[in-house]
């Protein structure tokens, strides 16, 4: 397949990337000694279709096999920004993957497993695969190594059934951690309810009713999320890929039932192997467009100091803030 640098917008991202890497010293300086073919490439096409969904997923060059989970938002009822099953359904049934969620930590209408199911339902998911809710019959926990707050992860019970893991997310913003994309979804995503608990409280609490009275310091959040991502990414080792489509860029979160209305256009769908590299571009897109209306969901991801959970799992080994960016059109 034809590979292309986007040029137009390269040295920019470049030069924001590395700058983006300075609080995360160590790795910035081990990357910034070697070569852009070490670097993680991150592939984009703007294309947003179903076809260019199981292209760019193809370009990664990493097959999805055994038991598959495709974890998506299913968005709250109410939300009309979440990845539309049409788009989605055809790279599902390529690798016969199964949809999973956990149920939510918020008394929304996707906090228990028959709400969950339902509104999976009524937003079209169950018509084009199985939905698991895999916090329905209990939680486990994965090990967190290296964190700050986090000793473990608590997910849910039936996730480690599978062989191989699709992290399908919707990049937007997001009204706790500025925005939401790959480590989000993989981290507050995989969550349990009580999981969710435990990384917004930065290890403090498993239940959610204690949890929202009792919030910890912005950065200590942000760090948990990072923290719980790099217990999934060390449980999947190199059975794991990420997709990320920036369109409906709202301000909000998929799990808020009443979003704000996006405010800048699309820009494509990017995806990698590298979770950091991944949000890292997908922010970097954000900030070098010429849409006026980028100015929203930059304020959102800056007032909530967005950025630091990339700092933080790059600090951790996750991955780089420094990428390659690769045209697949």
């Amino acid at each position: 397949m034809k590979r292309k640098l986007l040029t137009g917008i390269m040295s920019i991202l470049t030069l924001t990337a590395a700058i983006g890497c300075s609080s995360a010293k160590s790795n910035s300086e081990s990357t910034a000694t070697t070569g852009i073919d070490t670097m993680p490439k991150v592939y984009i096409t703007k294309e947003i279709t179903p076809e260019s969904l199981i292209k760019i997923y193809e370009a990664l060059g990493r097959e999805a096999t055994g038991k598959v989970a495709i974890k998506i938002s299913t968005g709250e009822p109410g939300g009309h920004n979440f990845l539309q099953p049409a788009l989605i359904k055809d790279l599902v049934s390529k690798v016969d993957g199964t949809i999973v969620e956990c149920n939510t930590a918020y008394k929304g209408k996707r906090s228990t497993t028959a709400d969950h199911l339902k509104a999976a339902e009524d937003h079209g998911f169950t018509a084009i695969a199985p939905v698991d809710i895999m916090d329905s019959e209990g939680e486990t926990r994965l090990p967190v190594e290296g964190g700050k707050h986090l000793t473990y992860d608590i997910v849910g019970s039936h996730y480690p059934d599978y062989d191989f893991t699709i992290i399908l997310s919707h990049f937007k913003g997001h009204a706790m951690g500025g925005f939401g994309g790959a480590i989000k979804n993989m981290s507050i995503g995989i969550a349990s309810s009580n999981g969710k608990a435990w990384i917004h409280s930065a290890g403090k609490f498993e239940n959610p009713d204690s949890m929202w009275q009792n919030l910890p310091e912005q950065d200590d959040f942000l760090e948990s999320m990072a923290e719980a991502a790099k217990a999934i990414a060390d449980h999947c080792g190199d059975k794991i890929l990420y997709i990320s489509v920036a369109n409906n860029l709202s301000v909000d979160c998929d799990c808020d039932s009443a979003p704000e209305d996006p405010r800048m256009g699309d820009i494509g769908i990017l995806a990698s192997l590298d979770p950091v590299a991944l949000d890292r571009a997908c922010t970097d897109l954000v900030r070098s467009s010429s849409d006026h209306g980028k100015i929203h969901l930059i304020e959102r991801i800056d007032s909530r100091h967005g950025m630091h959970t990339l700092d933080h799992a790059e600090s951790l080994g996750m991955g780089s803030q420094r990428y390659e960016l690769v045209n697949i059109d």
